[in-house]
């Protein structure tokens, strides 16, 4: 079949050239994922776009009109890899454990703070300072060891069992996943802020709530 192009887009072709087009368009690497949904998706998007053709062939005399609905499937094709690839999971980060997979003692997690502390790296420090707090709950067994606790997680499930630190855990988990994805960049208050959060914590036995400590905190805006 005779056929122009426009730039890299056919003006003239058939019904089973607009479908291996498609195929082919659809199988190439950028929409390669190894997650399972995208491949369930983009199977129904192929499997879509047949049944689009087969309708179109008896509907438009022009091939331009069904290399529009191409274009337009893998537009769409194109947004859900947008949705379930790389920039997705680049919120789905925040669902990574507080604790990495070897375990390190809560002395360890303070030691690392500290040094990281001295040598100015607020970052590091906060991080560390709040895994020694999850760690120590963890060895004192308030906490059940668990892998693949977030820090949202573990500060809900400690102050559940400690009501009298379970705002200033939250305030604390919310400062190092902050810190953590890189919305903040922690100071030498912060670093203070987690010292005081580890003390209380430290000393914390169950009991009731109080309002002790939950200003000081607070993570600024």
């Amino acid at each position: 079949m005779r056929s122009t192009s426009t730039g890299d887009l056919p003006v003239d072709l058939g019904r089973d050239e607009a479908r291996e087009l498609a195929r082919q368009e659809l199988s190439k690497p950028s929409y390669d994922r190894d997650t399972p949904i995208t491949t369930r998706v983009i199977q129904w998007i192929a499997e879509r776009i047949e049944d689009l053709l087969a309708a179109a062939s008896g509907t438009f005399s022009s091939g331009l009109a069904i290399a529009v609905i191409v274009v337009i499937v893998v537009a769409l094709a194109v947004l859900v890899v947008l949705r379930t690839g790389p920039l997705a999971r680049r919120g789905a980060r925040r669902a990574a454990p507080v604790l990495p997979d070897q375990r390190r003692t809560a002395s360890d997690h303070r030691a690392a703070a500290d040094d990281a502390a001295g040598d100015g790296d607020w970052n590091t420090a906060v991080l560390e300072r709040f895994r020694a707090v999850i760690a120590g709950l963890e060895e004192r067994g308030v906490l059940d060891t668990r892998a693949g606790r977030t820090a949202d997680e573990a500060a809900v499930e400690a102050g559940a069992v400690l009501p009298g630190v379970a705002e200033i855990l939250r305030a604390g988990a919310t400062r190092f996943d902050a810190v953590r994805y890189g919305a903040r960049h922690a100071g030498p208050a912060d670093d203070a802020a987690l010292r005081e959060l580890d003390d209380a914590v430290t000393t914390a036995r169950p009991g009731r709530p109080t309002e002790a400590g939950a200003a000081e905190f607070a993570v600024p805006r």
